[in-house]
């Protein structure tokens, strides 16, 4: 599997105001966007997210979000070294995501840029 990248996912109260703090750490503007009932803010190396408690409780499960070539790849390597497949591959506005336990149970995001077909 080819690993392009991490993002790391913090979850926060106020978007606005942590987007305003992240930006001028990273340097980069934030991309917002929704899934769910979350709001996303995706400002450098960060995913920041805000939203209802139960949803925000699910996603501080899952360690870090990494970017790879190909999802269908990362399912056949991470089978290969015994994680569980928790959720997924799925569509999501940019490519495809899924979610996965690895064997020492860390939980991470995979995500590609894939259009869906």
């Amino acid at each position: 599997m080819d690993i392009l990248g991490t993002s790391l996912r913090v979850c926060v109260n106020d978007l606005d105001e942590a987007v305003a703090v992240y930006e001028r750490l990273t340097g980069a503007e934030a991309l917002r966007f929704t899934r769910g009932g979350v709001s996303v803010a995706a400002v450098g190396c960060f995913f920041l997210m805000s939203g209802p408690e139960t949803e925000l409780s699910i996603l501080r499960k899952i360690t870090a979000t990494i970017a790879v070539k190909d999802v269908d790849e990362a399912v056949a390597d991470l089978r290969a070294v015994g994680a569980q497949i928790v959720a997924g591959p799925l569509p999501t506005p940019i490519g495809r995501n899924l979610v996965a336990r690895h064997p020492d149970g860390s939980v991470f995001e995979y995500v590609d840029r894939k259009a869906v077909a």
